[in-house]
């Protein structure tokens, strides 16, 4: 006897996930994760402001981006929900931020890796993210205090740098200006 032919999900059912749940569809499978425990929370909200003065706000910095936390994007059939993402102001023209999500792929991506979601964020939406024309992903471990920098060449991900620990740090494409990795860190205050 033949099973069921498996259906695949669709945007209904990232509207009806349960509202303290992150929801993301890929490849036409639903995936829900809890709200991020605070290793992960600590690590995107400081790297969100460190970065966000200088490059959204302009002070301290060249500015020149539009930087969101966990913007929900819609990337051809997919909906991805990255950490923190970033467009260079004026090279998205069609950027519509009057939406509850985005169809304009970023210029950049963070994903601040968790156990249970490390493998979905690099293996599933690594590829996706270049494929859209995203051009520097970051994945950060607050777990073992690591920052990889990635960049998209030639269809596909070449890793530019990693730092492990504490120490500034001068990473594509926010090189202008130093971001302090120990500030990141749970047990750092």
């Amino acid at each position: 006897m033949n099973a069921p032919a498996r259906r695949s999900a669709t945007y209904q059912d990232v509207l009806d996930a349960p509202e303290h749940q992150v929801a993301e569809l890929i490849d036409g499978d639903l995936f829900l994760q809890p709200r991020p425990a605070s290793p992960h929370a600590k690590a995107a909200t400081v790297l969100g402001m460190l970065l966000g003065t200088p490059f959204h706000l302009g002070r301290g910095g060249p500015g020149g981006w539009i930087l969101l936390d966990e913007p929900e994007l819609h990337l051809g059939d997919d909906v991805l929900v990255p950490d923190l993402a970033g467009w260079r102001r004026g090279a998205s023209p069609d950027l519509d931020l009057s939406q509850a999500f985005i169809e304009t792929a970023p210029a950049w991506v963070c994903e601040v890796l968790s156990p249970s979601t490390m493998g979905k964020d690099r293996v599933k939406k690594l590829p996706k993210y270049g494929a859209a024309g995203v051009r520097h992903a970051w994945l950060v471990d607050p777990i073992v205090q690591t920052l990889e920098v990635f960049a998209w060449q030639d269809g596909r991900w070449s890793l530019a740098l990693t730092h492990h620990g504490s120490g500034e740090v001068h990473a594509e494409p926010f090189e202008a200006v130093a971001v302090e990795l120990g500030e990141l860190w749970l047990d750092v205050e």
